[in-house]
């Protein structure tokens, strides 16, 4: 089957997600001999525009898991915005070493549904948004190994299709759909105020740059007033962990309760990336 581009298409507030689907994309691009184009629909700018394929595409698409899902903030856009027109996909996820639970398949049933034929899928590890120990390094060698080889796979399947195949990719997840995640404490009550959460900053290391304003996925900080978060806010930790001064952090009781508690259950091991073919 004759690809003439292919596309790497992602939402990634850290870059983990976005660095998969690069890989993936342009090994696939070089293998089959075909174009490559790039787009990132991390800003409300960008979630704007519809995005349309047809039968000579293959795009990557990738988005991390939050929640176990496709984030429900970014999940409108990728299921009302991005039309298949017959090409072909690879649904992508990054997560933060707990569980990819139904983002993957939700991700795949989405593509499926705007009109995609989905060949192939992965589920990587990527260092968690909330955590610099969780993931910490992920993706790393042995990951991108697993890129490579999912790319090597799905080229080789790619090349031997005559036409795009009736059935999608098998994946791991529950159909129908779980719902979100829900933070809990120990006693299993659900912790208070949680999404209510945002970044402070912190006066004594903020130079202004208004860097955490321009790269914010829902722009809810204002870039007159950084320290002022005016809209939603999805723990992408995009400003935590972008600052160059270190000036972006959270306190709120709740949202530090579950970062303690996912660093105590899962910092300890090596969650496992997985490809589907």
């Amino acid at each position: 089957m004759e690809i003439k581009t292919v596309w790497s298409v992602w939402f990634s507030a850290t870059g983990t997600t976005q660095k998969v689907v690069t890989a993936l994309s342009k090994s696939l691009a070089e293998q089959l001999g075909a174009g490559w184009q790039e787009y990132s629909f991390n800003l409300p700018k960008a979630r704007e525009e519809d995005l349309t394929f047809d039968p000579g595409d293959l795009v990557v698409l990738g988005v991390p898991v939050y929640a176990g899902r496709v984030p429900n903030l970014i999940l409108p856009y990728v299921r009302d915005r991005i039309h298949g027109g017959g090409a072909l996909a690879v649904p992508v996820v990054l997560y933060g070493n707990r569980n990819f639970d139904d983002g993957l398949m939700e991700l795949r049933n989405v593509a499926r549904d705007n009109g995609f034929c989905p060949v192939s899928a992965g589920a990587f590890v990527g260092e968690h948004s909330f955590s610099k120990v969780l993931g910490a390094g992920r993706p790393d060698g042995d990951d991108m190994a697993l890129v490579q080889q999912l790319a090597d796979r799905t080229a080789a399947k790619v090349k031997a299709l005559t036409e795009a195949p009736a059935q999608a990719v098998e994946v791991e997840g529950c159909d129908p759909i779980r719902p979100y995640y829900t933070p809990r404490d120990r006693h299993g009550e659900p912790i208070r105020d949680f999404l209510k959460a945002k970044p402070v900053t912190d006066p004594a290391k903020c130079v202004k740059c208004g860097l955490c304003a321009r790269i914010c996925p829902m722009g809810s900080i204002d870039p007159q007033d950084v320290s002022s978060v005016v809209g939603k806010c999805i723990k992408c930790c995009a400003c935590v962990k972008k600052c160059p001064r270190g000036a972006k952090y959270f306190d709120h009781e709740g949202y530090l309760y579950h970062q303690h508690e996912l660093e105590d259950q899962y910092a300890g091991r090596r969650a496992e990336s997985k490809i589907f073919l």
